[in-house]
């Protein structure tokens, strides 16, 4: 690769200084890596003491399409989507238009002249290279070690990562995979000797012990602290995440995992799992839990606990299957017939999805009832570096009786809550109907009676729930003008947005429980000058429900519904 091919073009704008971060974008169709190298790149980088940052947007092709990945790499923490491209890496023709809005002048645009066109491309011909290894499906190997050039990462810990990646391949495979990313080193500190791309983020030598974690495994890990000891699933985008992480640790933690035939039995198997004494998670994505709501009914009929993992994506029917939306709060609100208590919990950042998600576990045991853990495709696919979670003081609470000749599954008590054995612990007899039933468990049509009762013990039961709500969180100043008001994966977006502005009299409400929504909501709401909803569906259903529940209409919706997550700049802009 010779230098006089790197000099900058006619027209070709002088490189942004980058002092502190460096947001790259890599695209192209699916089937061409773009996975593979983030995945490589993103341990590497961190490793080698940067932040980073990762999301990714992805079409519901085997092949063709565009999808790309963003890695955000900065001296200070990252943890949201920007429209900013410092750095892009295209991989066809088609990746330029798809990512157009987001090129800006000082954008450098690195690419294969073969495979690419564009006025401002700066050639690497990244297939010739490779292929001078003995395959251009080097190709990619050769763009990371493009990137990890131009961030001056520590050579050996790259080659390192590389020859592990592929050493499963044969030791040949590897080898030329390493000589790839030589390759590609040496041509990312070209770049940065003739002023192409311009570079100098800090290391921090301290988050090297952090983890890397996306929000996938995060509810996945918190659930193995909640006590899971089932996982029940029929694969649908993006809630598999979830699944596919607890079968990796099935073996080490001794985990029942099934793919079911379909979502109507994954539900039914999961409620049986709980009535055995069991702790079992389902997770899945709005079209499959549509499938699951009469077992849901069933739950509250039965009394029984139930966690559910709902990756939201965007409908109706099968909509953008690989996309994101915060559109199923409504339907996870009421969803089964009849009137019945439940919670719904939505994180806002990995940290908060892990102690959520053990969190809901003992939430559903202690009340026997359902429990959602609301996150959507942009939460469970993105990934970043935080410290290492602490677990000292997490405890599985276990709210089993042993029962005796008397027992009662649904003993009347005050605070709607009976006592919950299970078979074969204990001398009672455990029975369960769905259909209305009494005291013992019988199925009745005393219509006065018996069933008004039952009624008013699960509506007692909705009560005590309330009592328990997790509060909402403040971020920002105790007294403020400006209040933005949302929930789930906005989360990291917002505070980051705030931030930029400045601005002192701004302040950010979240909900880490959307249902029941907590009673310090209109205190929170009454004291700001101007309310603005921010939320990832077309009708702002947050909004809704705390209208319903308060009387606030929070008129200044913020609201995004064409698939892809808020950026930090849209949010800025919304905000003044």
């Amino acid at each position: 690769m010779g230098k006089k091919s790197l000099k900058k073009k006619a027209g070709v704008k002088k490189a942004a200084t980058v002092s502190n971060e460096l947001i790259i974008v890599l695209a192209g169709e699916a089937g061409q890596g773009i996975q593979s190298i983030e995945t490589i790149l993103v341990g590497v980088i961190k490793n080698d003491g940067f932040n980073v940052f990762a999301t990714k947007e992805y079409m519901s092709r085997v092949r063709g399409g565009v999808n790309t990945t963003e890695i955000r790499v900065s001296s200070e923490p990252v943890r949201s989507h920007t429209d900013r491209i410092d750095l892009l890496i295209p991989l066809n023709d088609e990746s330029i238009g798809h990512l157009e809005k987001r090129i800006n002048p000082f954008t450098a645009i690195i690419g294969d002249s073969t495979q690419v066109h564009h006025d401002k491309l700066i050639n690497i011909p990244f297939q010739r290279i490779a292929s001078e290894f003995g395959n251009p499906i080097y190709a990619n190997t050769v763009a990371v070690g493009t990137i990890c050039g131009i961030l001056k990462v520590f050579e050996d810990r790259l080659y390192t990562d590389i020859k592990a990646k592929f050493i499963s391949k044969g030791e040949d495979v590897a080898s030329k995979n390493v000589d790839a990313a030589k390759s590609g080193y040496a041509i990312g500190r070209e770049l940065l000797k003739n002023g192409i791309v311009k570079c100098d983020i800090k290391k921090d030598t301290s988050i090297k012990s952090d983890i890397l974690l996306n929000g996938s495994e995060a509810v996945a890990l918190g659930a193995l602290a909640g006590g899971c000891d089932s996982v029940f699933a029929y694969p649908m985008t993006p809630g598999t995440g979830v699944f596919t992480a607890l079968a990796g640790y099935s073996n080490k933690m001794g985990l029942v995992v099934e793919q079911v035939e379909d979502e109507i039995g994954v539900m039914n198997m999961a409620l049986g799992s709980w009535y055995a004494g069991g702790r079992a998670l389902v997770s899945t994505s709005g079209g499959g839990f549509a499938l699951m709501t009469e077992a849901v009914s069933l739950a509250g009929a039965i009394e029984s606990p139930a966690v559910i993992h709902l990756a939201q994506r965007p409908g109706p029917a099968t909509g953008l299957p690989t996309r994101t939306e915060q559109a199923d709060l409504n339907m996870a609100m009421h969803a089964g017939h009849g009137f019945f208590p439940r919670i719904i919990l939505s994180p806002g950042d990995v940290k908060e999805a892990f102690y959520l998600s053990q969190k809901a576990f003992n939430l559903a045991d202690k009340f026997q009832v359902p429990v959602f853990i609301l996150t959507d495709q942009y939460f469970t696919d993105s990934y970043y570096n935080i410290p290492k979670l602490k677990t000292d003081g997490l405890v599985v609470e276990r709210h089993i009786v042993e029962t005796g000749a008397a027992y009662k599954r649904y003993a009347l008590t005050k605070d709607g809550i009976s006592p919950r054995g299970i078979p074969g612990f204990g001398s009672g007899t455990v029975c369960v109907d769905s259909d209305e039933h009494d005291e013992e468990g019988r199925i009745t049509e005393d219509l006065d009676g018996v069933r008004k009762v039952m009624a008013d013990k699960r509506m007692k039961k909705h009560l005590q729930v309330k009592k328990a709500v997790l509060k909402p969180v403040l971020l920002g100043p105790k007294k403020y003008k400006n209040l933005i008001v949302s929930w789930g994966s906005n989360y990291n977006t917002i505070i980051e947005a705030i931030k930029i502005t400045g601005k002192k009299d701004t302040a950010f409400i979240h909900f880490p429980q959307v249902y029941p929504l907590p009673k310090e909501t209109a205190g929170y709401l009454k004291k700001a000058k101007n309310l603005i909803l921010v939320e990832n569906n077309q009708t702002g259903q947050l909004g809704d429900l705390i209208k319903l529940e308060t009387g606030i209409d929070i008129k200044n919706r913020v609201l995004k519904y064409n698939g892809m997550p808020f950026s930090v700049e849209e949010i800025v802009k919304a905000i003044g």
